[in-house]
């Protein structure tokens, strides 16, 4: 069978001279499981006769809470009617994904909602892929990285400091994943296709597999030989077959169309720029705003309230002034200002929102130039931990900053303090650790005795030492010490210990 094991153990992807291809079937099955069984029959002909590992992927839609319920037959609404028109059961999809295995086929798909990617996990799929109007719908991201599957990105629309902060999501949830070039314009003009940016992802995010999915006319050819130039290891393609009633789109490929472009691939691969971080067209931000899914109240919530996850769902359509999923992350807090009903849209002007992933981002540049200043080389895609012990909103005043360079039997990490900052008292049962200040003033407490340490002292905690230490000016220490444990740290204030969500990581940030 065509297996993603088959792959190295670092990728699961493909390269630019043996691509993994994707082959989308969306809803051109057109809600019809012999139309759809015909589909894959014939791709799989084709698929047969290239090299290349071949994946047919599909789109989940739990369309009973995907779609609110006061809409559902809006078939006014282009979406909603396509979604309506071509729905599939459990069983239907179920005998579709048999007839792609009996081909030796890989299987992917794409969920919309968070029902659809448990479903995804559990089914049995190769291949998990997360659509561009989905690349910051965090509730669903939530449950993506639930999986254990390869997850595919799309990254249509996006601008490259979101990329950054979706890239250190996964990251720090230790997924395999890619990012894919995509542009959300059906079918692409060959003067949008901005191909140039498959080489600033490669340039930026240097250890992850980038591809491309297609959106331009199928009789074009020459683009995707461009994108393996610029390194695409992985290629999409709508796929399917004009019948009956069934037409086909200006972007998906027919059988012949589509063997014409996979022999073009087979050229370029045989054979084997400039990067331009080009502005994401308003066109591509229209088309995927009208697609992203809206929050919508499960209860009554009165003026005056947190809003949490229990209190909201996610469904489409997307209403004018209402906060979509992709503003629902675990960075933002809303509090509503007005009352709204059961089943009502969350709406900007009744809630207010404070948005942590800003003040993430602000200590994320003062750390910057803190090390700057220090002139400290950091290790390449080192993360930075920070530690806010008693919440985000006061870490100005409680925290520190860390950057963990090795922890084996011996452990190297770079400390630093923000101007104002300290460090609540701690203690180690089994670490021995040394600092080495490199950069700046700071008091050190130990077992309540104060000292001023500056560049070049060097201090030894023994184990079980309580420790305590804060800086006016900002300072950066080197700490070398005896394996770290996170078990391993104990506090003199119970609330730091309560306090579960006293970390935060970030990715691609130095």
């Amino acid at each position: 069978m065509n297996t993603i094991a088959g792959t190295s153990a670092q990728s699961p992807f493909g390269t630019p001279n043996n691509p993994l291809i994707i082959l989308d079937l969306a809803n051109n099955h057109n809600g019809s499981v012999d139309h759809g069984l015909r589909i894959i029959d014939e791709v799989a002909k084709v698929t047969k006769k290239h090299r290349f590992r071949v994946a047919i992927k599909f789109q989940y839609r739990h369309l009973p809470t995907f779609i609110h319920p006061e809409f559902e037959n809006r078939f006014d609404l282009k979406y909603i009617k396509r979604f309506q028109e071509t729905r599939l059961s459990e069983s239907e999809f179920d005998t579709l994904l048999a007839r792609i295995r009996n081909h030796g086929l890989l299987a992917a798909c794409t969920p919309f909602d968070e029902q659809s990617a448990s479903r995804v996990t559990t089914e049995g799929f190769d291949i998990m892929k997360v659509a561009s109007v989905s690349f910051t719908d965090w509730p669903l991201l939530e449950e993506v990285a639930k999986t254990n599957l390869p997850i595919v990105a799309s990254t249509a629309g996006v601008e490259f400091e979101e990329i950054d902060r979706v890239a250190s999501f996964l990251s720090n949830r230790s997924k395999v994943f890619a990012l894919m070039h995509c542009v959300a314009t059906y079918p692409t003009p060959q003067t949008d296709l901005k191909l140039s940016r498959i080489a600033a992802l490669r340039l930026r995010y240097e250890n992850i597999p980038v591809g491309y999915s297609t959106h331009e006319s199928p009789s074009d050819t020459v683009a995707v030989q461009l994108a393996l130039a610029l390194g695409a290891c992985i290629l999409e393609r709508h796929i399917g077959i004009e019948a009956g009633k069934a037409t086909l789109n200006e972007y998906s490929s027919s059988p012949e169309t589509l063997s014409r472009w996979m022999r073009a691939i087979d050229e370029a691969t045989e054979r084997l720029g400039q990067d331009i971080v080009t502005k994401v067209s308003e066109v591509e931000v229209k088309t995927l705003h009208s697609l992203r899914r809206g929050v919508y109240m499960k209860r009554d919530v009165g003026a005056g309230n947190s809003i949490t996850n229990d209190d909201v769902y996610f469904a489409t359509p997307l209403q004018d002034g209402q906060v979509s999923a992709n503003d629902w992350s675990k960075y933002a807090k809303f509090r509503t200002r007005g009352s709204t009903k059961k089943d009502s849209p969350l709406l900007n002007n009744i809630c207010t929102i404070d948005n942590h992933f800003d003040t993430v981002m602000g200590i994320v540049r003062d750390t910057k130039e803190l090390f700057t200043n220090a002139g400290v080389r950091l290790p390449s895609k080192s993360d930075l931990e920070i530690s806010h012990h008693y919440g985000i909103e006061k870490f100005r005043q409680y925290g520190l900053l860390m950057v963990t360079v090795i922890n084996r039997e011996y452990c190297k990490k770079l400390l630093a303090l923000l101007p104002g900052q300290t460090h609540p008292e701690q203690w180690h049962m089994k670490k021995e650790e040394t600092f080495h200040c490199l950069h700046g003033e700071m008091t050190l407490v130990l077992d309540g005795e104060s000292r001023i340490i500056r560049p070049g002292d060097v201090v030894t905690v023994a184990p079980g030492t309580r420790h305590a230490f804060s800086s006016t000016s900002g300072c950066v220490l080197e700490e070398i010490s005896t394996t770290h444990a996170g078990a391993d740290s104990y506090y003199t204030d119970p609330k730091i210990t309560e306090n579960r969500d006293r970390k935060t990581f970030v990715s691609f940030w130095s």
